[in-house]
């Protein structure tokens, strides 16, 4: 058996070939004389996706069912012809380009008097006006000097010429790194419907690389919509490439701060953005903002224009989710300068060797103001995770507890200290539905398919014509669930680019009894298996409800066969399929204690996999309903002579509303469901469980590895410790190396920390010429003797006695971990 790897894929392809002195895709012309081509659409509609929230905004969604558009279907921005200019010629065909970007529209953005009026502002008086940062003797005229490394923040504006540049030069860069950037147009009309309404439009986009700020303002400057402002979280060192991002509509942050977070304490920083955010919704512009649900960036800024709505700087705002999906994401570092910026080019240009191409869906705009005022959003505030999960861990009660998970991290308090609990609330609904909005308008591309069927499905390799049988299957699923695909076409060819594009994560395998149909495994190592995992997690999104009831179905036959009444089980964690008994999956699962398990585990989803306005118990029955109909559950027939309720009582009312008195029916058995083929493991079902089984099984590392944490630790500390036990488990255990991402470890960290196996404590990190003035007052708090090092504190050190000279000695507050552990 010949194999290769890496990138000897094509190059294998090309030496079998040449040895049966036949063409290099003979496998490929075997295959395509069996199988059909595939298309990105079931019968004659293509998905209809980023629509907006039936409950939270239906208005906004009245608006587009009560309209008929045609197919317009996809542009792609990369490919610039004379059709695209209002001229013609020979000439015209060689500088199109040039023409596309003069000939595009860029609407005015003064800055004249921005500065006098955001200084002018009440929330910026009043920051000045604190006793941090009034003057001793009351003179108010060095006031505005405080504000003088805001100002370049304050006036950013957009360069029409700059503009036009740069947008010239990204149609470069990206048609040297990208083959196509597709756009659906039909979802441009609807933009260009509402920018014409007067309400100003906010972009909103789960982050996944640097690009994603580019490509935004790049796809709506071509098309003639305003080019927003967009709100970066970056820090720029080098003074010259400052300017120019800020000519260019970027609002960065101050140069004094290490990061966001330490800006976002500042409460005169916080201030001067409100007020900014206000000015520039008032003056009509365009905001572009980047949200993560897994961290709490990108909360502020929406609770920001939030507080511009409530407080009546503008009527409304319309939101626009957007979904941008990529064949493979490009690895960029996050620029700091200007050399840095230079090498992240040359990297986006040298990284991949085959293009990939990128889908761009913007979203249906919804109203703000009727999502946050008309009580529509469900906010009921939450409930802690160790409430609702830790009573049925440590088997204090049997019974779920209902509620949502708070997620109060997303937007802490002491970011906004003057919103209420209400609003605060409100602003982390949002953020979660707009995560969970532009997770689901984003395409799936056809290398998140083939990786995901090569990590879940087929881990220990498969032949090529399996694989494209499997990858028609995938993608009738995927489009039955109204999901859009990035890619059409003759399905060998889908196949081949997706592996051309993986092959450096791949390892091929010839066959020797036929070499046309070779074998493909994903490459056993720790950077291949995080790559294929990052492409497939757009999968799990999809089939969400399908793996949580998967893996409750799952728990349940674990504890089964736990009771000694299975045999050959099938499954990763078990070495050889003999075991003791015979195997027979015929048992009855209770449905009301199945959908408590896909409750418990709803609440351990990571944030923004399900919107804020639909219940974890909801979701948990829809789980369970979505394993009955694609045919994994089967209801089980109970017979009985005797109806369970008796309708004639209701004299004829033969059908009953939630709130109807249900006295005089008789209390019926519970219903119960049955593994429709009980005589073998489907197959479904452990590829629905291996969807969820890198974040449990990440969770379960990381419990056990609570006992080697040497607390208390900073939070990088804690959280690079327990990312590195995670990374040496997968080691011993050689495999499973998707549980061990930065990702995963972050958001394991997150869940054991509201389960309260985490305690955290915000302490003062203070320079060690501070601790000698204050060492015989915090002798007994100190945790760090080291003379060139910096000490901890409680924050409840600081007390009032401190002068608020000496609390702005604080660098900052840093969160510390303790491990807080149960008797399990």
């Amino acid at each position: 058996m010949v194999q290769e790897s890496g990138y000897g894929f094509t190059e294998a392809l090309i030496s079998q070939g040449t040895q049966q002195k036949r063409p290099a895709l003979s496998w490929g012309s075997k295959i395509k004389k069996k199988l059909k081509t595939v298309a990105p659409y079931l019968g004659k509609f293509r998905p209809s996706v980023g629509q907006c929230c039936h409950q939270c905004t239906p208005d906004s969604l009245g608006k587009k069912l009560g309209q008929t558009i045609p197919s317009l279907g996809f542009h792609n921005l990369l490919s610039v012809n004379e059709t695209h200019t209002r001229y013609r010629g020979w000439l015209v065909r060689r500088v199109c380009c040039v023409l596309l970007v003069r000939g595009c529209r860029v609407y005015p953005s003064p800055a004249t008097d921005r500065v006098e009026r955001v200084s002018q502002s009440n929330r910026v008086q009043k920051a000045l006006s604190s006793p941090d940062i009034a003057p001793a003797g009351g003179d108010t005229r060095g006031l505005l000097t405080h504000l003088t490394p805001y100002f370049p923040l304050i006036n950013t504006c957009i360069s029409p010429q700059l503009l036009r540049l740069v947008g010239w030069v990204l149609l470069k860069v990206f048609g040297s790194v990208f083959c196509s950037v597709q756009v659906n147009l039909n979802h441009m009309a609807p933009l260009h419907r509402a920018s014409k309404q007067g309400a100003s439009l906010v972009y909103v986009c789960v982050p996944q690389s640097i690009v994603d700020s580019a490509l935004i303002p790049l796809v709506l400057f071509c098309h003639n919509l305003r080019v927003p402002y967009t709100l970066c979280h970056l820090q720029i060192h080098n003074n010259w490439f400052r300017s120019v991002l800020q000519r260019l509509g970027v609002v960065l942050l101050p140069p004094d701060p290490i990061t966001e977070q330490e800006a976002e304490t500042d409460n005169l920083y916080s201030s001067v953005m409100t007020s900014l955010v206000g000015e520039l919704l008032c003056e009509g512009q365009v905001l572009s903002v980047c949200v993560s649900g897994e961290s709490w960036r990108g909360g502020q800024w929406l609770a920001r224009i939030r507080l511009a709505v409530r407080e009546g700087v503008v009527p409304d705002v319309h939101l626009v989710p957007v979904g941008i999906s990529y064949d493979c994401v490009p690895n960029t570092s996050t620029p700091v300068g200007l050399l840095s910026a230079l090498r992240c080019g040359f990297s986006l240009l040298c990284g991949n060797r085959q293009k990939s191409s990128v889908r761009i869906h913007f979203a249906q705009p919804f109203s703000l103001k009727e999502m946050c005022d008309t009580g529509r959003c469900r906010v009921d505030g939450g409930r802690p995770l160790q409430d609702l999960l830790l009573p049925t861990i440590l088997h204090n009660r049997s019974d779920a507890i209902f509620g949502q998970r708070m997620m109060s991290w997303i937007l802490p308090p002491r970011y906004f200290p003057e919103l209420c609990q209400s609003e605060r609330d409100l602003s982390i609904a949002l953020t979660l539905h707009l995560t969970y909005s532009s997770m689901s308008c984003m395409a799936v591309m056809s290398t998140s398919l083939v990786s995901c069927l090569l990590l879940h499905k087929h881990r220990k390799g498969v032949c090529l014509s399996v694989l494209c049988r499997d990858v028609a299957w995938l993608l009738e699923e995927i489009l039955f669930r109204n999901r859009d695909v990035g890619f059409g076409g003759s399905l060998v060819g889908v196949v081949y680019h997706s592996l051309t594009l993986l092959t450096p994560h791949l390892t091929l395998a010839a066959h020797p009894k036929d070499r046309s149909d070779p074998l493909i495994a994903p490459h056993p190592s720790l950077s291949a298996t995080l790559s294929l995992s990052r492409h497939s997690q757009i999968l799990t999104h999809t089939f969400l409800h399908e793996a949580v009831g998967a893996c409750a179905v799952s728990a349940m036959l674990c504890e089964v066969a736990g009771c000694g009444g299975s045999s050959r089980i099938r499954g990763e964690e078990i070495k050889g399929d003999e075991v003791r008994g015979e195997m027979e999956f015929d048992v009855a699962l209770c449905q009301e204690e199945l959908t408590e398990r896909a409750l418990q585990l709803t609440h351990l989803l990571p944030p923004g996999y399900i919107p804020p306005c639909q219940s974890a118990h909801g979701f948990a029955l829809d789980a369970v309903d979505t394993l009955v109909r694609c045919g994994i559950l089967v209801m089980e027939e109970v017979p009985s002579d005797t109806p369970i309720c008796d309708f004639w009582r209701k004299q004829g009312a033969l059908t009953w509303s939630a709130s109807d008195d249900h006295s005089d029916c008789e209390e019926g058995e519970a219903r119960s469901f049955k593994l429709s083929q009980p005589s073998q493991c489907p197959e479904l079902l452990f590829f629905l469980c291996s969807l969820m089984a890198g974040y449990l099984r990440a969770l379960c590392w990381a419990t056990e590895g609570l006992d080697i944490l040497d607390t208390p630790l900073p939070e990088a500390v804690c959280l690079g410790q327990i990312h590195s036990h995670l990374c040496d488990t997968a080691q011993r255990d050689r495999g499973h190396y998707e549980s061990c991402s930065e990702e995963v470890a972050r958001v394991t960290v997150r869940t054991l920390t509201d389960m309260g196996c985490l305690c955290v404590r915000c302490w003062l990190r203070i320079s060690r010429e501070d601790v000698c003035s204050w060492e015989s007052v915090h002798s007994s708090n100190r945790q760090t003797t080291d003379r060139n090092s910096t000490a901890l504190y409680p924050s409840s050190s600081m007390t009032n006695t401190h002068t608020p000279q000496e609390k702005d000695q604080a660098v900052n507050e840093s969160k510390v971990y303790i491990v807080k552990l149960y008797n399990v």
